[in-house]
């Protein structure tokens, strides 16, 4: 279901900053600060951990990868449309039930994954991927879904998931079910 954009945060854009890269990426910081650190955001009564080491440019691993793009981690580079959503990532996460999300588990060869989808009105996606660990559940990263073909993977992954499962899922109840799933003996 796509969300109206007068549902959702304003997005923070760096011409608001005159152009001013740091200034700009301090703002969005203050954002991740308020909403991940802060304030403990939450999946279902799930707080999320966040991952901070290695900081990154004197700031939280995550917040770096929510906001940076690559696959060289040491040299990621900065993403200003990822950037510009850091005010959609919170409510995406608590409101993912509310707002009637698509959330689903991804498995990856490094760990089992939530991944929330928030399609707004726009045809613009933006996706949360959390992972869910033995006893807590950690912020992997956020980001924009500006590949035209990224869209229709994912709802593609999401209908064999929800086909595979049968059944719908509170955030509470799938972070249960994947936790129930995982060794106690697995290294979180």
């Amino acid at each position: 279901m796509a969300i109206s954009l007068d549902k959702l945060p304003r997005i923070i854009t760096l011409e608001e900053y005159g152009g001013n890269y740091q200034a700009y990426i301090d703002a969005i910081y203050d954002v991740f600060f308020r909403d991940f650190i802060q304030h403990k955001a939450t999946f279902g009564t799930n707080k999320l951990n966040l991952r901070f080491k290695p900081l990154q440019q004197n700031r939280a691993y995550a917040f770096y990868h929510m906001t940076h793009v690559g696959e060289d981690e040491d040299n990621r580079l900065p993403d200003l449309r990822r950037c510009e959503r850091m005010p959609w990532a919170r409510p995406t996460i608590e409101q993912a039930e509310e707002m009637g999300l698509k959330f689903w588990e991804q498995n990856r060869r490094n760990g089992r994954r939530i991944c929330i989808w928030l399609e707004v009105e726009n045809n613009e996606n933006y996706f949360v991927v959390l992972s869910v660990r033995k006893r807590y559940v950690l912020l992997l990263t956020a980001f924009y879904g500006n590949y035209p073909n990224y869209a229709q993977k994912r709802e593609k992954e999401y209908q064999t998931w929800k086909k595979k499962v049968g059944r719908d899922f509170t955030p509470d109840e799938l972070v249960s079910d994947i936790m129930s799933r995982i060794p106690d003996d697995e290294e979180n």
